[in-house]
């Protein structure tokens, strides 16, 4: 008998390579989505109930977010929104749109500035767009957060 197993949850990253804190964080969820892999693969020959943390499909761009990925981060992030969306997530301290890109001071000049000059763009980003959660910065802690949250593959085996 087969089962059908959950598609990977995506995560991207928005990078810079010349960033020390942007290799950090590719690093650190590299190593994320390899121990993911391992416990997996452990826990499907043991007995052992399943980990909680899940693997996850890493994207990893340099590019920076279309006009529609940027409004969901700044949801995500509760940036111009009162913070709500990200309260009610637990988030970390609600973002402003100037905290995403540089300059802005609120999401339509964000999303202006955005259009005008891609590099404005802060990085490194961290979005899960299948839960709705993002990180702004190398802080490990919330990254680690974000993909510990990340639901396991509970479908009957």
């Amino acid at each position: 008998m087969f089962r059908f197993h959950k598609t990977l949850d995506v995560i991207t990253l928005f990078h810079k390579p010349s960033l020390p804190a942007s290799t950090r964080v590719l690093t650190l969820l590299k190593q994320a989505n390899a121990d993911a892999a391992a416990a997996a693969t452990l826990d499907q020959a043991s007995d052992a109930p399943a980990s909680r943390r899940s693997e996850f499909e890493l994207n990893v761009t340099e590019d920076p977010p279309t006009p529609d990925q940027l409004k969901n981060i700044l949801d995500y992030v509760g940036a111009g929104v009162g913070g709500e969306v990200a309260k009610t997530r637990g988030g970390a301290a609600m973002a402003r749109p100037g905290d995403l890109v540089r300059g802005a001071r609120d999401r339509l000049d964000a999303l202006r500035r955005l259009k005008e000059d891609g590099g404005r763009f802060v990085r490194p980003v961290v979005v899960d767009w299948n839960n709705g959660t993002a990180v702004i910065g190398d802080n490990e802690s919330e990254i680690l957060k974000l993909v510990r949250e990340i639901p396991a593959d509970t479908s009957p085996q």
